[in-house]
This record gives C-alpha cells, structure tokens and sequence, in this order.
C-alpha cells in the first residue's frame, strides 16, 4: 500500500467519522431543544441558497452573493448562536424550491418567520405573497395596497432587505417605468425569475399589473 492510498483511506474514514458525529451531535441537540436555527444549502438555477429556519418558520433564504457564512454570523448575532446544519427540517421548503424553478409551483406553503423585519418592513413583505405568479405590480401599487401611497420609497427599502426572497417574490415588484429596481440577489437572479414565470418578460408585451 503506497502513503498516497494509505492518505487517502485515512480521509474518507476521517470524513465518515466526523459525519456519524455530526448526525449523533444533532439529533441530540433536537432531543434536548437545543436548535434555535437549522440551516441547509441547496442548488438552484440562481445560484446556491441558503435556507434557515426557527421552530417558527422560515426565517431566510439567501443568495451565494450575500455570503453565506456571513449570513450565518448575523444569524447568530439577530437570532441566537445555537445555530446548526438540519438538512431533514428545511425539506419541505426545499422540495417546494425545486417544484417552482421547475414550473410546478406557483406559490408556496410553508410557515414563515419574519422577526427580522421591522414591523413596518413585515406588513409590506407579507404583502409580497398577494402578487400572483408571472405578474408584477410596481412600488406605488405595493404601497397602495398597504394604505400609505406616500410611502414608495420605504416600501423598496422593504422589498430590497426581503429576508425570504423567492418564496417571499419581491422579484415581481418593479418601477414604474417597468424597469428592475434593485434586488438582493443581484439584477441578473431578479431577471431569470421574471423570465422563469413569464417568458415574455421584457418583451414589448410585458406591462406591470
């Protein structure tokens, strides 16, 4: 056996024995109520995202260009640093996840968690699910629609620091003018879910509902 083979042995058994840890660790930390935020990482056409929860709910999804260690930091700090990987308790939105960027979902269900909004941020944020798939309504109409017309600038600020985005779309919110606005995850995610529900988007055709 040469040490490159021996080497290698040594690392998968290593690698082996730190997961059977790390799966006894967490399902001791779950006996004992010791998880305040469980978190995966998933594939998707944007890009990885990371997925967090309390016993709440979805507490956050967030782009790879956020950081995702970074996000996990502030986590800790916001929320409690009794924060660990539990792929099994962010299934379902997971699942939900894939059935949408396939074309099978046009809404979620899943309990949702928006205690790092304001209250004010969370009003608008929740207004996001009333926007129906392959639609867009525009800054104005959102801040409309929560009674304060006067408030378009507050309710991009809401839409651009949306916690949950994706599930939560503040993707379909745009100016006025038709024009993108900003996004957390970056101009090019916000387009490729557009076009994702409504191929037409950008089109001549496309118009805000």
């Amino acid at each position: 056996m040469t040490d490159a083979t021996s080497t290698s042995q040594a690392t998968n058994e290593e690698a082996a024995l730190l997961g059977q840890l790390g799966g006894q660790l967490m399902i001791k930390a779950r006996a004992k109520d010791l998880i305040d935020v469980s978190y995966r990482v998933v594939d998707s056409p944007v890009g990885s995202l990371l997925l967090a929860s309390t016993p709440a709910g979805l507490v956050r999804v967030a782009f790879e260009s956020e950081d995702h260690d970074k996000i996990l930091s502030l986590l800790a700090t916001k929320l409690s640093p009794r924060i660990l990987k539990d792929a099994s308790r962010l299934d379902a939105v997971a699942r939900q996840l894939d059935e949408y960027f396939a074309g099978a979902r046009h809404s979620f269900d899943v309990p949702l968690d928006l205690k790092l909004s304001t209250t004010f941020r969370r009003q608008v944020q929740e207004e996001l699910a009333a926007i129906d798939y392959g639609q867009t309504w525009s800054y104005s109409q959102m801040a409309e629609r929560i009674g304060n017309p006067k408030a378009v600038r507050a309710v991009g600020s809401a839409c651009a620091t949306n916690p949950i985005p994706i599930v939560l779309p503040c993707h379909r919110v745009l100016r006025t003018d038709g024009s993108l606005g900003g996004y957390l995850g970056g101009l090019d995610a916000k387009t490729q879910l557009l076009k994702l529900e409504n191929p037409a988007f950008g089109s001549s055709a496309q118009r805000l509902f």
